[in-house]
């Protein structure tokens, strides 16, 4: 009689282990795990997210700075003679040489 216990202990868990086994794929067919970041479409999804942002940061800063680099005017005189310019006279315009 002291060997009926162990004889049926390999069965029982042989049985649990297949219960267990039974219920952790059921749970995992209905709780799915996030999926992996180390895979290539993460990879692929990763790389398009930061694709987006950089246009993001790219428009944003044109809409900022653009006007800094847009031609001039046509009729703008761009020789430096606004506000604030110095004018200096040459040696040649301010004396005839003799």
């Amino acid at each position: 009689m002291g060997d009926v216990l162990p004889i049926l202990s390999v069965p029982a868990v042989v049985l649990a282990s297949g219960a267990y086994a039974v219920g952790a794929s059921w749970w995992r067919r209905r709780h799915p795990s996030p999926p992996s970041p180390y895979t290539h479409q993460a990879l692929r999804l990763a790389g398009e997210r930061t694709l987006v942002t950089a246009q993001e940061i790219l428009d944003d800063a044109y809409a900022a700075f653009g006007p800094l680099y847009a031609p001039p005017v046509a009729g703008a005189d761009t020789h430096g003679t606004g506000p604030g310019a110095r004018v200096t006279a040459r040696s040649s315009d301010s004396a005839p040489q003799v």
